[in-house]
């Protein structure tokens, strides 16, 4: 009997499995591991712009204690950063419009004055909802996370309804802010996410002489991603001109490796894969010679996704309702734990077991809750020195674009990288609208630890039947 053929474990051995898994050697080193990314300038580039335009304007206009909340709404071109153009519009304001209400929700939580567990019970099945709107609209990011954060810091500043609308204001101007960053350059490169589609398509097909047979169903994928993306790029630029030559591009591509797989001939997934180079460039266009001008049978490019359509979908969905619980419970056990404890800031730990309840499977889980740790120690210890220093205000700004800019750089390379750079940012952010101390950031550090330990224990006991990636 294989390993596939034996009987599923029961809830208490599946737990029980999950959680030896969080003590094993090879989890923690897995943490470690770096991953590797491509394209993060751009978008990274486009964060940190919307963040300085937004702190550097409230700031000549003195209103230096709402800044911080600009910037969180600025953090909405942190979302869809590999979207096309057309799509990416209504995603980002989906964004926008999440980060507006959860900010709006958190200023109202606090003008209404509520006891600690109430807000943490409040804030946690928000966390819920945040959790199912993001995954239903499929709105890669951040995640709900940032949502919580936001409302948390308007909580914190709000004893007003005066000074709710007053925050709310200042996180919405970000978001349009944030709109305008992140789709100006699509009057430059209108095509420029459909040609980095074509070209990470191009290295899954150019791989096949080193994966063989078994990377062929990869590369027919990767295909189909770069079309779908091509079509949603607007039909007038997928069917004519550059989008035309992506298209026939991406046909030649399909029939080299169906030439390759019927007779082992590679000279075309050759020739095909050395485009891939000049797609890369940051250019309108390409000559793409080789690529045959006779039209293909799949040239015709399939109809894009429509995100509300798909979100339709995707609400049904058990797995999506799932989550969403889970990452409710966990964020109000975390923060009344906390808060028990005596900490001053109960919803860190709520947001440290978001975070790690973001992952895709429960190895993912584990190692974001144990990424979360270490880049949090190491990112308190950044922001301590920070705080220690008394910033002033400008010098506090450039901090806080350079740590925008490094965490969006290295997001997709490694979560703990990423904390390493994000803790810091958020204490300093927060020191816009109230005092802060270098203690706050060993407060985060025993917050996040709350949350992290919280937040694996409910994925344990929640795991999916069919998720058996931390047993392999």
């Amino acid at each position: 009997m294989t390993a596939l053929d034996a009987p599923a474990p029961t809830r208490l051995a599946q737990a029980r499995g999950a959680l030896a898994h969080v003590v094993e050697p090879k989890t923690w080193r897995g943490a470690f591991d770096l991953r590797a990314a491509d394209a993060t300038i751009a978008p990274a580039l486009r964060v940190g712009l919307a963040t300085a335009v937004v702190l550097l304007v409230g700031g000549l206009l003195g209103y230096r204690d709402l800044v911080g909340f600009a910037a969180l709404g600025a953090l909405a071109a942190a979302f869809g950063r590999y979207e096309p153009y057309p799509r990416l519009a209504g995603k980002l304001a989906l964004v926008g419009i999440a980060l507006v209400a959860f900010v709006a929700l958190g200023g109202a939580l606090g003008a209404a004055g509520l006891p600690a567990w109430a807000l943490i019970g409040a804030l946690s099945l928000a966390a819920g909802v945040a959790s199912a709107y993001l995954n239903a609209f499929q709105l890669i990011g951040p995640g709900p996370v940032i949502l919580i954060f936001a409302a948390t810091g308007a909580a914190g500043y709000s004893t007003s309804a005066s000074d709710a609308m007053t925050v709310t204001a200042a996180a919405a101007i970000g978001v349009v802010v944030g709109w305008i960053a992140a789709m100006l350059p699509g009057l430059v490169l209108p095509l420029g996410p459909a040609r980095l589609a074509a070209a990470r398509a191009l290295v899954a097909v150019g791989s096949l002489e080193r994966t063989g047979a078994d990377g062929v169903p990869a590369a027919r994928a990767a295909l189909e991603r770069a079309r779908e993306v091509l079509a949603a790029s607007g039909r007038s630029r997928a069917m004519h001109g550059h989008g035309r030559d992506l298209a026939k591009l991406l046909d030649a591509a399909d029939e080299a490796i169906d030439v390759w797989v019927a007779d082992g001939d590679d000279t075309l997934i050759r020739n095909i894969a050395q485009h891939e180079r000049e797609l890369r460039k940051v250019k309108r266009a390409s000559v793409l010679g080789g690529v045959g001008d006779r039209p293909s049978p799949r040239t015709e490019l399939p109809p894009p996704t429509r995100v509300l359509r798909m979100a339709r979908v995707n609400i049904t969905s058990a797995a999506l309702r799932h989550t969403a619980v889970r990452v409710m419970i966990a964020s109000a056990a975390a923060g009344w734990i906390a808060s028990a404890c005596g900490f001053e800031h109960p919803l860190w730990a709520s947001m440290g077991a978001i975070a790690a309840l973001q992952g895709l499977n429960y190895t993912h889980t584990v190692q974001r809750g144990i990424q979360r740790l270490l880049g949090n120690v190491a990112g308190a210890a950044i922001a301590a020195g920070l705080i220690a220093m008394s910033l002033g205000f400008w010098q506090s700004v450039v901090a806080v674009v350079i740590l925008q800019i490094a965490a969006e750089l290295m997001v997709l390379t490694n979560y703990a990288l990423t904390t390493l750079a994000v803790t810091p940012m958020a204490l300093v952010l927060t020191g816009f609208t109230s005092p802060i101390s270098p203690e706050a950031g060993m407060t985060r550090i025993a917050d996040t630890l709350i949350g992290v330990v919280i937040g694996v224990v409910v994925a344990a006991v929640t795991v999916s039947r069919t998720d058996r990636h931390h047993l392999a």
